[in-house]
């Protein structure tokens, strides 16, 4: 019998699309121009073949220029980045899944020649995701292209336009009949067991350190959002690059005994996010090159204003949009594949009624047990943070006054976002007690090379340059391990906490203790706790990371709430979070914090980066719960509960509660 973690995927694999993009009109001249420009023949477009993208990308020779100043920007952004060493050869259990010595692989690639930029940025992003860490992710907008399988009615729905090229590819007295292979068990993918076409993407797909939550993005899930529930296509479905034309199914359509074997074609569409482009001249000038925001800028520079609001990479941040804070931190993933826009199929959404309080990605349940309240997460973000804060205060404490006495807190797909709010959410469900108060998440370390060191020095001397406390470098904005806020004369950073991390000598702040509290909340907490935290289960599919992480950990390992993962291969160990950090930055911020402080002609500093491109970093990394003198990023968290899904179950999150309930809370 097949592990009924592939049903996901047999749910989803009888039809190949790809996720949204604007089309812009064509004229009839574009069909003699592509026979000379590639990227004519795709340009105004709306569908496309993939062999015909990957025609166009593979066009543009490299310019040794460009990936110079590609590698020297990674090269130099990382010097910032917390985990560089330990990822030579990550600690603990993760050892064998994070083993990447980055920079000596950009040596690698500084030194190679490619055939084209397009194979340039699929080395750089395949090296980077082998870190397996959503927080050190390149991200190049000049690629940006996505190709994707669904099934029938989610398909009809989100592709009308394409559902007779599935239907047309099918054979003989198939043709037409896609709708019937809904549900239909996979035997094969191009000609190899399903799981082999898994392994396969998970050694690629980077963002997450367990193998078995990489595994787990290979198939459809669902996703709170901002206005409504998502299906994500899973990467099966939904790749960032161009690289398949087809795929080779055989499946077994329910009811029938013998298997079908089809093959049908990828389909690509340009992003959404793409600029409009009808040649190669205008893909590369509206999609390639630095735009508005691309690069930091001196926040005192009053012509820099588009420059710090601008942020041409933040598609790439799997949270809704956040308008810019003074002082509200984030840790949030970054992917090269933008957050999906596929609605839920109506049947499967809750029918339950919101409950008051919720609002965008956090939604208010109660269960028909009457004692089983619910928050579905899907984010840590909001466009009004004090009314995020506000609404998962109210929702919680109108779930009480139902009668709930138990809580599950959805979280599937939550990639992170305000980390104050992930502390604030612990804190008031849990209470005033030793685990919540003063710190409700975890101590943390920044890395203290010479040019942050240098950063941090120029403050000291002008505290005039971050009047409002904009910068992370300021010590204003930190307090040391014992709680208490840092002098602006004082360099945080020192005395420095020399480090042998595999083998590699490594420099590292003192210990900095709680940023949130009272400042980072926005009212006061209840003076008791809403729920017993062991009445509390929080469910995801392994794919909650950054802030998600932060809180995850601490109701587990500090409170003793329950864990659970949804599917996965049965015998791979599901992680019920990854990729904690402890604060996540990028390229753009540590540039403005260096031409802020007027460090920009340091022989450390990165270079302006010529791209439309970025690169995540973890800024600050956590200290761990049980083990507290090393990072919490490479230690076990293994789910209490894995469920496995069955074809009742599947991207339906009302049965998942219930079925929940009744396993670790009746």
């Amino acid at each position: 019998m097949a592990p009924m973690a592939l049903l996901p995927k047999v749910v989803l694999a009888a039809v190949l699309a790809a996720t949204a993009v604007q089309a812009v009109p064509q004229d009839v001249s574009a069909t003699s121009a592509a026979s000379k420009d590639p990227c004519a023949k795709i340009g105004g477009q709306k569908w496309v073949a993939p062999a015909d993208v990957r025609a166009c990308f593979t066009s543009y020779k490299v310019d040794e220029t460009v990936k110079s100043n590609i590698i020297e920007v990674i090269n130099k952004t990382l010097a910032f980045h917390t985990s560089t060493s330990y990822q030579i050869r990550a600690p603990g259990i993760f050892a064998s899944e994070v083993h990447v010595n980055v920079p000596q692989e950009l040596a690698r690639i500084k030194k190679q020649s490619y055939r084209s930029e397009y194979d340039l940025h699929v080395d750089l992003s395949r090296t980077l995701k082998r870190l397996n860490d959503g927080h050190a992710t390149w991200t190049f907008g000049c690629y940006s292209i996505h190709i994707s399988p669904e099934a029938f009615k989610v398909a009809s729905a989100e592709f009308p336009d394409q559902i007779d090229v599935w239907q047309n590819a099918l054979p003989f007295s198939l043709k037409g009949k896609l709708e019937s292979f809904a549900g239909a068990k996979v035997l094969a993918i191009n000609g190899k067991n399903p799981w082999d076409a898994v392994s396969a993407n998970s050694a690629i797909a980077g963002s997450y350190q367990a193998l078995g939550t990489r595994q787990n993005g290979f198939f459809s899930s669902y996703q709170r959002s901002t206005s409504s529930w998502n299906y994500l296509l899973g990467n099966f479905a939904q790749q960032s690059l161009p690289l398949s034309d087809s795929v080779l199914l055989t499946v077994q359509r329910t009811g029938h005994i013998l298997p079908d074997i089809i093959l049908l074609p990828y389909r690509s569409r340009i992003s959404s996010s793409s600029t409009a482009f009808t040649d190669t001249a205008s893909w590369r000038s509206g999609n390639c090159v630095a735009k508005t925001g691309t690069n930091g800028a001196d926040i005192n520079d009053s012509g820099s204003m588009s420059a710090l609001t601008e942020d041409p990479t933040a598609q790439y941040e799997q949270q809704p949009t956040v308008p810019p804070t003074k002082k509200q931190l984030l840790n949030v993933m970054y992917d090269d594949s933008p957050l999906s826009n596929v609605v839920l199929p109506q049947p499967l959404q809750p029918s339950l009624p919101a409950i008051n309080g919720s609002r965008s990605v956090g939604q208010f349940y109660m269960l028909k047990d009457g004692k089983t309240g619910v928050l579905a997460l899907g984010s840590f973000s909001d466009d009004d943070y004090d009314e995020f804060l506000r609404g998962l205060l109210v929702g919680l404490l109108n779930l009480k006054s139902l009668g709930a006495s138990q809580l599950v807190v959805d979280v599937s797909n939550n990639g992170g976002g305000y980390i104050c709010a992930a502390h604030w959410l612990h804190r008031i469900i849990a209470g005033p007690k030793g685990t919540t108060e003063p710190q409700a998440g975890l101590d943390t370390k920044a890395r203290a090379g010479p040019l942050a060191q240098a950063i941090v020095d120029e403050l000291n001397k002008n505290p005039e340059l971050d009047p409002t406390l904009q910068l992370n470098y300021n010590p204003l904005n930190w307090r040391s391990e014992n709680n208490e806020f840092f002098a602006k004369t004082t360099n945080w950073l020192r005395p420095v906490v020399n480090s042998v991390i595999n083998g590699v000598p490594d420099a590292f702040s003192p210990r900095l203790g709680q940023e949130c509290q009272p400042e980072g909340f926005s009212f006061n907490p209840p003076n008791e706790a809403l729920f017993d935290p062991k009445k509390v289960v929080i469910v995801s599919n392994g794919r909650c990371a950054s802030s998600c992480s932060l809180f995850s950990i601490t109701m587990a390992k500090k409170e003793g709430s329950k864990t659970v993962v949804l599917g996965g291969k049965y015998d791979v160990k599901q992680e019920y979070c990854g990729v904690v950090g402890g604060q996540s930055t990028n390229f753009k911020q540590i540039d403005t914090e260096i031409k802020t402080t007027k460090l920009k002609d340091h022989e450390l500093a990165p270079p302006d980066l010529l791209v439309n491109g970025g690169q995540g970093i973890t800024w600050r990394l956590a200290f761990g719960v049980t083990n507290t003198a090393e990072p919490e990023e490479w230690q076990d968290h293994p789910a209490d509960l894995n469920l496995p899904i069955t074809a009742a179950l599947v991207n339906n999150p009302v049965a998942i509660w219930e079925t929940v309930v009744a396993k670790l809370l009746a």
